[in-house]
């Protein structure tokens, strides 16, 4: 399949300017080159929630569950768990997973699933025309919030180091070179693989000026050092004028969830699937 292949026949409905264009289009040139290494795409399944985010199911030709709000990470899990030679990856976005997914955001991290979550953060529900999310800013005058949001942003990056994610990453849609080759790692990297994706909202939240007055790239030499991580979370708390770093915040190996609960499936070869029962009746 071609790149162009992988953008789907659907009407895109996407406004002008938004940040989805950006991730769609990054990920299809990260899975066009895996693909031209030899990696299948047939064992790709993307998983999306609701939000503009979403639509992003209907608008690619790969495999996928468009699931209910918040509820990426269950299927996710589900799926890896009913086969585990699939690559799953969690498409969703700040409300979604930051509001009605976050019990299942930070138990996917917990159990460092092999699964890679992007989110497409732009701070404010765009679906339904403008409301505030958990990682609004404080004051963000919207639809739900006309007066000004009274509550102040919490930091996903310091609560994914805190769950356990094995892989945490902070990406920008005005950087695609750089978003590509985090989704690469991400993707590649055996666990819990977490990229928060600052991207615009030109409708209801464009902070385009805001990010590029700020960012800058993070020394990532020191991805595998825990304090080093926890310090880059916190120099920027999401409602600040400091500077916001870019690229790998923190990656480390870890036993992943999925090889605790060895499954057999019938696309495991019939050798395979006959230790798989050994190994489950071994255990009772």
């Amino acid at each position: 399949m071609t790149a162009h292949e992988l953008i789907s026949r659907a009407k895109n409905t996407w406004c002008p300017g938004c940040g989805n264009f950006v991730v769609q289009h990054a990920l299809k040139d990260v899975l066009t080159g895996m693909q031209a290494e030899g990696f299948p795409l047939e064992t790709i399944v993307i998983v999306t929630g609701i939000g503009q985010h979403g639509k992003t199911f209907d608008f690619m030709n790969l495999n996928g569950f468009y699931s209910l709000h918040g509820r990426t990470i269950p299927v996710a899990t589900g799926i890896r768990l009913s086969n585990p030679d699939l690559k799953v990856i969690c498409l969703t976005g700040d409300g979604d997973s930051y509001a009605e997914g976050l019990d299942h955001l930070i138990f996917g991290a917990k159990r460092n699933l092999d699964i890679t979550v992007l989110v497409h953060d732009n701070r404010v529900y765009g679906l339904t025309t403008g409301q505030y999310t958990p990682t609004s800013p404080h004051g963000y005058r919207g639809r739900s919030t006309p007066g000004g949001a009274k509550e102040y942003p919490f930091n996903p990056l310091e609560l994914m180091l805190s769950s356990g994610a094995s892989f945490i990453a902070r990406g920008y849609t005005h950087k695609r070179d750089q978003l590509k080759r985090l989704i690469r790692d991400a993707l590649v990297h055996k666990g819990f693989s977490f990229i928060d994706i600052l991207q615009i909202c030109a409708t209801y939240n464009d902070m385009s000026r805001y990010y590029d007055a700020r960012i800058y790239d993070w020394d990532e030499t020191d991805a595998g050092d825990y304090n080093a991580a926890y310090r880059k979370a916190r120099e920027w708390d999401y409602n600040n004028d400091a500077m916001i770093g870019l690229g790998v915040m923190f990656r480390h190996d870890a036993p992943v969830f999925e090889e605790g609960y060895p499954v057999p499936h019938p696309l495991l070869p019939e050798e395979k699937q006959a230790w798989v029962r050994k190994i489950m009746d071994e255990r009772g």
